[in-house]
């Protein structure tokens, strides 16, 4: 008895030692693991974030080099003498220029001899020579393309920041060096930039040339930096010339720093973003510091469980010795159901408090994603603004209230290329399978709804089949149709020869005939909650039957479901000519004035800024009738009016219809996620950007928009 007491009190002992040291261990393992999570958390925000700036200065030194190329076009093969006596409207094409694009101080154009023949600040210019400076004479004896120079200050009487030149050599027509086009770009509109994307504390970012002359430097500098080539960040560029990430200190004062570098495309750019290795770290602490602020508290309690545990014990020992003789028999068993209810107690308390640290501990364990899962960080933003789009497109589809936009397609083509998509949506598990036909299977409809219409089919034969089995698309002219598209309105439509059967089989579980009524109904599913909207077979029903067409399925139990998707054919003749694909890029504004009419301040200012990144110059308004005053006092200098449809008071469509009973001339783009005027009337002969729209859509519409009038007032003149 007695060695079995002092066996429990050793046993609940070491339970005190263990209950300290146990999650002393798993609070290092799980610090270890958290300080490798943090920095692969920060090492993708970071690579994310040079991804932002290497695209911002690939398209500014893009803008810039294509607007020096365009201006060497306009004086090529033109003498100083000729120049000169254009000067005046030179000077204001070069102003009108540096005016368009923000990160433009001046544009010059010099002689052989460094002088300026023509620049964007001053008509005439004052007669100075700039052949000392090195955005001029690198070019003098040999063709080098463009040339991007150093921080540079401003030569009397020319004031102002302080500017780096990109320029580009001017030839005759027998070779020889005749002189230079040059741009002075500011270095503070890159850190402007770099100070609004980068605003957390420890946020770098540097941009240089290669021979490591600093351009910009966020935070900003006092002072000009040359990086040594042969010191820590020389060698490692040169070991890794296009791209790396390093962890390095940082010259020009010391801060260890996380950092990326990415050479800006073909130009001896370099761009860099980066963080305070003391930021990550505090990121860090902060992280443990949760965990030690339930951990802490957790072992103490425990702690203070088994103490109270041994102390009673040992009360309980040393009464059940003193009785010992008296009451043994008695005494023996009391011993054994208070040793047994104690080491109840205790156990279902440790228990409980090792299921928490365990229970921590699998949490800690969560940010560890796979590597394949890497790039759905970088496209989130995305990924839910596109299911939002998608889930208010599949309800409009199947109310048949949506705009759509009827286009004469292939519908083999348009498989063939939605195989790659759907490759990675479906899984490795399953098996693509396309019959497609030799000959051109043409139809009239919404290439965009029919792609999701497919998607949303695909999918759900996927979940059928739970992620793995054989999916079968075939495409293919409809020998037998639906009854519902058997009568006259599916054979006298003009242009109609029929229809094209679209099907998609799967070896999935199948679906039961008592449901087979119910499947298009919205929000209809037999998914659990949370794994589907019910919406992805009634876009598919509402697509079908709003482009004239049809969706039919069958299906048995355990052998897999076909769904048919029949639209109307229209001969191969009507096909049109190729167009440019949707993701042509963007297109520059080059001054071009636009009336923003956006009464959502956050939507505006995104426009705007997208729009004046681009070089468009842009008035914003909030509402239709301060729109419409600033037309009626001078709508000459608007080439553009881009207004939303809805907003409170006059609405965007109430606009347009306003300024074209005005006789303004003025082209009027509008933009909508949905508006019931649209849907019932359609846009009224305006031009539509539908929301969400990127940046790149509106600039290629709002050009053609200015476009089309420019061709039309040529031809009355």
């Amino acid at each position: 008895m007695q060695r079995a007491q002092r066996n429990s009190l050793r046993l609940l002992q070491w339970m005190m030692a263990a209950s300290l040291a146990l999650p002393i261990a798993l609070f290092a393992i799980a610090a270890t693991i958290s300080y490798t999570s943090t920095r692969d958390i920060a090492d993708r925000e970071i690579e994310r974030t040079l991804d932002v700036v290497h695209e911002h200065a690939l398209k500014v030194f893009e803008t810039i080099d294509r607007s020096l190329a365009e201006l060497n076009e306009v004086v090529r093969g033109l003498s100083d003498d000729t120049i000169r006596a254009r000067e005046p409207g030179l000077h204001r094409r070069l102003k009108r220029l540096a005016d368009s694009l923000p990160q433009l101080k001046s544009a010059w154009i010099f002689d052989a001899d460094g002088k300026a023949l023509v620049n964007s600040l001053a008509s005439p210019p004052p007669a100075l020579g700039f052949a000392d400076r090195d955005y001029f004479y690198a070019h003098v004896d040999q063709t080098i393309g463009t040339f991007i120079g150093t921080a540079l200050t401003p030569r009397p009487p020319y004031q102002g920041a302080r500017f780096f030149g990109v320029s580009r050599r001017r030839d005759s027509e027998d070779g020889r060096f005749i002189g230079v086009i040059q741009a002075s770009v500011l270095p503070e509109y890159f850190e402007s930039f770099y100070a609004r994307i980068g605003p957390d504390a420890g946020s770098f970012f540097a941009m240089g040339r290669a021979d490591g002359v600093l351009l910009g430097h966020f935070p900003r500098l006092d002072r000009d930096l040359r990086l040594d080539p042969t010191g820590p960040v020389g060698r490692e560029i040169a070991a890794r010339p296009e791209h790396g990430l390093i962890t390095i200190a940082w010259p020009s004062d010391g801060i260890e720093r996380r950092i990326g570098y990415r050479r800006v495309s073909e130009y001896p750019i370099y761009v860099s973003a980066g963080l305070e290795t003391s930021a990550i770290r505090a990121r860090w602490f902060a992280t443990i510091g949760q965990h030690l602020v339930f951990g802490i508290p957790a072992t103490a309690l425990l702690f203070l469980l088994l103490a109270l545990a041994l102390r009673r014990t040992q009360h309980l020992q040393a009464e059940a010795a003193k009785r010992r003789e008296a009451e043994e028999a008695l005494k023996h068993s009391q011993r054994l159901e208070a040793l047994g209810q104690l080491t109840g107690g205790v156990a279902h308390d440790f228990n409980n408090l090792l299921t928490v640290i365990r229970a921590s501990v699998d949490l800690l364990n969560r940010p560890q994603l796979p590597e394949e899962r890497r790039q759905r960080y970088i496209t989130a933003i995305a990924d839910a603004v596109a299911r939002a789009a998608k889930l208010t497109s599949q309800l409009l589809a199947f109310a048949r209230r949506q705009t759509l936009k009827p286009e004469v397609f292939d519908v083999g083509e348009r498989m063939q290329a939605l195989h790659d998509m759907l490759t990675p949506l479906l899984g490795p598990a399953i098996e693509i399978a396309m019959r497609l036909p030799a000959e051109p299977c043409l139809v009239r409809a919404d290439a965009g709804q029919f792609e999701t219409a497919l998607i949303n089919m695909a999918t759900n034969a996927r979940d059928a089949m739970q992620g793995k089995g054989r999916i079968t698309f075939q495409v293919e002219p409809a020998t037998t149709v639906p009854d519902t598209l058997a009568g006259p309105s599916g054979s006298q439509s003009p242009g109609h020869h029929g229809f094209i059967r679209v099907t998609v089989s799967d070896t999935g579980i199948g679906i039961p005939a008592a449901r087979l009524d119910r499947i298009f109904e919205p929000f209809f599913t037999t998914k659990q909650v949370g794994h589907g909207t019910g919406l992805g077979l009634s876009q598919v029903f509402g697509f079908a039957r709003q482009s004239g067409g049809e969706v039919t399925v069958t299906s048995e139990v355990g052998h897999g479901s076909t769904f048919s998707l029949y639209l109307p054919r229209v001969a191969p003749d009507l096909l049109p000519q190729r167009q440019a694909p949707n993701t042509a890029p963007a297109v520059a504004g080059s001054g071009m004035s636009v009336l923003v009419v956006e009464d959502n301040i956050e939507l505006a200012n995104f426009a705007a800024d997208g729009l004046t990144e681009l070089g468009y110059s842009i008035t914003l308004v909030d509402n239709a009738t301060d729109a419409l005053a600033e037309l009626v006092v001078d709508a000459d200098r608007f080439d553009v009016v881009f207004s939303d449809v809805v907003m409170p008071g006059m609405t965007g469509l109430d606009l347009a219809r306003s300024i074209r009973d005005r006789g303004i001339d003025v082209p009027i783009v509008l933009t909508t996620g949905y508006s019931q005027a649209l849907a019932q009337d359609g846009v009224a002969g305006f031009d539509l950007v539908q929301k969400p729209y990127s940046i790149e859509e509106l600039s290629r519409v709002l050009h053609r928009a200015a476009r089309i009038r420019r061709v039309r007032d040529g031809a009355a003149e």
